[in-house]
């Protein structure tokens, strides 16, 4: 196995859990804005996966910038950045007092995300299937070469 394909399923595992965690995020906003959830619970559900999350997209951008995947990494840098930003100002974290007045923005935000998550999956998706194609041919032409 080679490690371009080791590459490309830990990108696929990564890209899984972000989208797993957005979906989750985004589920739970719709949760409080039927008031099937309170706001003390959903925020801090939300709360507790932020910061994992933002890690994620930054290993992920990381690790198109080492093994260079250009474009990967260019497109994966704005949101980074802007998880960074939110970060460094202290914005990235629902409050329970505030969560009505900012549910749609959110909302908002991770739909993005989420949109951006799935271009991202069919973009790795189709790297993986090229990687273990690839890898398949290479292998049956090294056996009949012997």
């Amino acid at each position: 196995m080679s490690w371009e394909l080791i590459l490309w399923i830990i990108f696929f595992f990564i890209n899984i859990a972000l989208l797993g965690s957005t979906f989750y995020q985004i589920l739970c906003l719709s949760d409080l804005e039927a008031d099937y959830m309170n706001p003390y619970e959903s925020s801090s559900r939300i709360n507790s996966i932020v910061v994992p999350d933002f890690i994620l997209q930054g290993v992920l951008c990381i690790l198109f910038l080492l093994t260079w995947h250009w474009f990967l990494f260019l497109i994966s840098v704005p949101i980074t950045c802007y998880n960074a930003m939110l970060f460094m100002k202290r914005q990235h974290l629902i409050d329970v007092t505030e969560v009505f007045r900012t549910l749609s923005a959110e909302k908002k935000y991770r739909v993005a995300k989420l949109a951006f998550y799935l271009f991202l999956f069919i973009i790795v998706i189709i790297r993986l299937v090229i990687c273990i194609f690839n890898s398949v041919i290479d292998e049956e032409d090294a056996v009949h070469i012997f």
